[in-house]
């Protein structure tokens, strides 16, 4: 009998204590639920249409403004090299001299035929020489000035223009021919010269203003604007030529760096959305937004982008003015799921 009871006891007390693990287990199942029926926090943003400067980029490959190469008009032994390269050069200096045999020869020969000249004058006034002998004696004469003066060009060789030596070919005893002695590359202001699409043509002004990037420098932005737009379309790239020139008084910007030159050529009105509130689907390159309805749920809205602006996009289509977006908390959100707005 007793031990009937004690099984009884036993008994009733894995019963109860199912009992209490069943309780306990709704209990945690009910918790769970209403962990899960909590809605999402997010935070929100609104949107809104203003002005969007729309832009082209360009790279291209700085060049000298103007570039000179310094050789005589004929073949001549070098007697004197002034510059090296890398020197800067101010306008009329005397970069090199060439021998000047030949010129000493040609201007003893004109003074000669300047005094014989002079005498014929003398003797023409006179009535002692006839005016077709005296046109010929004249026309001997500037010939041979022309001559001195082609030989004084070309023995002593001038910097056309302000700039830096770029290249140097010969050496003091060398016979000049082939190559130039010395290439001067104006650099204040530099230039470069970038390929525009047809369909901006009429939107490209001459003295617009551009950014320009360099590789040299990073992000560092230099100004410039457009100097020189070419008046034909090339009809293979359907693309036309524009000049832009920075003024580089610094001289920092040197031809052959390569640039990227930000043209804006016009502006819209574009909704524009904060780059925390675009989201990239996954597997693919679409991107979107959550839009927050009235009733508090959220909409999946996929969005077109333009140009990125700082920590802001360009939308071309998907949002319109006025509306709010999500733009913290996307993670845990669903199409049409309820959200707690901790900023509205």
């Amino acid at each position: 009998m007793k031990t009937l009871f004690k099984t009884m006891f036993i008994a009733g007390a894995v019963v109860m204590t199912a009992a209490c693990g069943n309780n306990a287990s709704k209990q945690t199942e009910q918790a769970a639920a209403e962990v899960v029926a909590v809605d999402p926090t997010v935070s929100v943003a609104q949107v809104f249409v203003r002005e969007v400067p729309q832009e082209a980029v360009y790279t291209s490959t700085v060049q000298a403004y103007v570039k000179n190469n310094i050789a005589p008009q004929m073949a001549g032994r070098i007697t004197k090299i002034n510059v090296e390269i890398g020197d800067f050069v101010k306008e009329g200096q005397v970069l090199a001299e060439i021998d000047k045999a030949q010129l000493l020869q040609a201007q003893l020969q004109l003074q000669n035929q300047e005094v014989e000249l002079q005498r014929l004058k003398a003797l023409y006034e006179e009535g002692g020489l006839s005016q077709s002998d005296y046109d010929a004696i004249q026309l001997q004469y500037n010939v041979l000035k022309t001559q001195v003066d082609n030989l004084l060009e070309n023995t002593t060789l001038i910097a056309p223009i302000s700039g830096i030596v770029t290249a140097r070919n010969y050496d003091k005893g060398d016979m000049a021919g082939g190559l130039p002695i010395l290439v001067i590359e104006q650099i204040r202001p530099v230039k470069i010269m970038i390929n525009i699409s047809e369909a901006l043509f009429a939107k490209v002004r001459k003295g617009m203003k551009v950014s320009i990037t360099l590789e040299a420098y990073g992000d560092e932005k230099f100004e410039g604007s457009i100097s020189r737009i070419y008046p034909t379309i090339n009809n293979s790239t359907r693309t036309f030529q524009a000049e832009v020139t920075i003024p580089n008084n610094d001289e920092r910007v040197r031809p052959g760096m390569f640039a990227r030159v930000t043209l804006p050529y016009e502006k819209n009105n574009r909704v524009v959305a904060p780059d925390r509130a675009v989201n990239k689907l996954m597997g693919s390159g679409d991107r979107y937004v959550y839009v927050l309805e009235a009733d508090g749920t959220v909409r999946y809205a996929k969005v077109e982008l333009g140009r990125r602006m700082d920590a802001e996009w360009e939308v071309i289509s998907g949002l319109e003015d006025g509306q709010t977006v999500v733009v913290k908390g996307q993670n845990a959100l669903t199409n049409g799921c309820k959200v707690n707005v901790m900023n509205k």
